[in-house]
């Protein structure tokens, strides 16, 4: 959950009916839940293990190995272009990534050429793959959410990009699929979306999540678990409970958990905060050792990116700056580092991958103007899969970084008029391995021409829109040959865009115009470097987005 769970979370909660309910709901948990012989949770008849299967309550791969997930959730619909968010994680020991996606019922529709990428680039980092659908958050409470009848169309819509990945991939139907308001009615969709699924052929292992915006706390999913997974003729369903401000103790933590345990119902925590805000003070520590102890998995929320930057793990998707929340949860008691194992699909426990990928063909240039030029080559391939493309700028002796990519292809920006540069490129795997260097390519830049924006380029992006409401980013790049420090952004809206709220910078708006300055983290832009702010505004029918930016009063090249 991102933009919605901080006007609902929890807000029910303390109401001493409402705990009283919450009690009356876990007692009939719990008798629903305490299984009988005849629910032992054994394979059915017929059930599939083309990969990533369910067997006695438990998560395992298609060799029977036992998967425990450890990892966290990426914005990707939100951030489609931070593609090395999934290196990144890797690099920081996750073996799972839950990826957020959207239908096109409230967000801008995933394509399968790009959910097929997110596959491609899950399984190059050796990630297992959670693939959700957003736009189902808060149904029935929430007006724009849309239903996980529409979602299950979507995977179907995907079925051509999905088959075959059963070993690598999860389907998580609907995020947060049922809001606070009559919650019981999350049953019946739940089944008819996963039967919905099977009947069109579907063999991976689902996972559902609960209402209650995913927190549960009037039992409906614990109450119901039994009948919904016994709807599932496969048995590979997996269940995943939301953990923020409602587990604040320790008893609610167990108590949950281990009465799905008991019950041989497989379960992982699909999204769970620790810092506290005006709901609560979740009880992270308990969670996670919780997790440990009955090796059930979790994914953490989330990477970057988040409205309100409390839950971001790392600062402005930088690896190198994670928050107190991302120490926790990667190299803290319980976490990532310490309890992660790589899926053996990838060799997990058999060894280290030392084996490069071959070298790239030499790259070619097109497209070149005064400030960029874009390059492609052909493509390495690597013995268990190329995790991205590292360009350099060769001069000399000497290679500095120009950009990277997770594709074959890459527009290099921040470059200078009428100036000569060489290009090279090295392919790399998630292990760390990398390949000989590329040939080289020579690129002149066009001329100049007067045009402005010789110290800075700007581009400015709408990530998804709904009524009334759009969330943007804005990526400020140093194209000069000296740091920014302390720097001023100015643009017009012309149809009336207001800012709501902002994360990387802090804006001043006064009828259309606006003025950023930075956050700490986004002061300084080195040279050749770059800064991304985002926000959240508001709208009318019109959004055309600004034509002029300025950089402590000097207009910038767009990009």
């Amino acid at each position: 959950m991102r933009t919605t769970r901080s006007t609902t979370r929890g807000t029910t909660r303390k109401n001493p009916v409402t705990v009283l309910l919450t009690g009356l709901a876990t007692i009939l948990g719990l008798l629903v839940l305490a299984p009988t012989p005849t629910q032992a949770q054994a394979d059915p008849p017929g059930a599939l293990a083309t990969g990533l299967h369910i067997s006695n309550g438990r998560l395992l791969e298609g060799n029977g190995n036992d998967f425990v997930m450890r990892g966290v959730n990426h914005a990707h619909t939100w951030y489609p272009n931070q593609t090395q968010s999934l290196r990144d994680v890797k690099a920081l020991g996750a073996n799972s990534v839950r990826v957020v996606l959207a239908d096109g019922h409230r967000w801008t529709e995933n394509s399968a050429d790009d959910v097929a990428a997110v596959v491609a680039q899950c399984k190059a980092n050796r990630l297992i793959c959670v693939l959700e659908v957003h736009d189902t958050t808060g149904y029935g409470e929430e007006a724009a959410a849309g239903t996980l009848d529409h979602a299950a169309d979507y995977w179907i819509g995907l079925k051509s990009v999905l088959a075959g990945q059963e070993n690598h991939v999860i389907i998580n139907i609907g995020n947060e699929p049922w809001g606070n308001t009559d919650p019981a009615g999350w049953t019946a969709p739940t089944i008819a979306a996963v039967q919905k699924l099977r009947a069109a052929g579907f063999e991976h292992t689902i996972m559902v999540d609960a209402p209650n915006w995913g927190q549960d706390w009037q039992g409906v999913m614990r109450a119901n678990a039994q009948s919904v997974y016994d709807a599932d003729t496969t048995g590979n369903l997996i269940f995943s409970i939301h953990m923020y401000s409602v587990f604040d103790t320790a008893a609610e933590i167990t108590d949950y958990l281990n009465a799905f345990v008991t019950a041989e119902l497989p379960i992982l925590i699909g999204e769970f905060g620790g810092p506290a805000d005006q709901w609560g003070d979740p009880d992270e520590d308990t969670m996670m050792a919780t997790a440990e102890q009955l090796d059930l998995g979790y994914l953490a929320w989330s990477w970057s990116g988040n409205t309100d930057p409390i839950l971001d793990l790392s600062i402005g998707f930088d690896p190198n700056q994670l928050s107190s929340w991302g120490q926790r949860i990667f190299n803290g008691a319980n976490g990532i580092a310490q309890t992660s194992e790589e899926a053996t699909i990838y060799g997990g426990g058999t060894g280290t991958d030392t084996q490069a990928p071959t070298t790239p063909g030499t790259p070619a240039a097109s497209g070149t103007t005064a400030t960029s030029t874009t390059l492609t080559w052909t493509a390495s391939t690597d013995n268990v899969g190329v995790a991205g493309y590292d360009v350099v700028r060769v001069s000399g002796g000497t290679e500095t970084t120009a950009a990277a990519s997770t594709t074959n292809s890459v527009t290099v920006t921040g470059l200078t008029a009428a100036t000569a540069y060489t290009f090279a490129v090295y392919a790399r795997d998630a292990a760390g391995n990398r390949s000989s260097r590329s040939a080289t390519v020579n690129v002149t830049t066009s001329p100049g021409g007067g045009n402005p924006g010789a110290g800075c380029s700007v581009a400015y992006r709408v990530v998804g829109e709904w009524q009334g409401g759009f969330q943007g980013d804005i990526t400020l790049r140093n194209t000069g040959t000296t740091a920014l420090t302390n720097w001023t952004l100015g643009f017009t809206f012309a149809n009336g865009q207001t800012i709501n709220n902002m994360w990387g910078g802090t804006p001043t708006q006064s009828g259309g115009n606006v003025s950023v300055t930075p956050a700490s983290y986004t002061a300084t832009i080195p040279a050749e470097g770059s800064v991304t702010v985002g926000f959240i505004g508001a709208k009318g029918a019109t959004n055309t987005a600004p034509t002029t930016f300025t950089l402590n009063g000097t207009t910038c090249a767009t990009t």
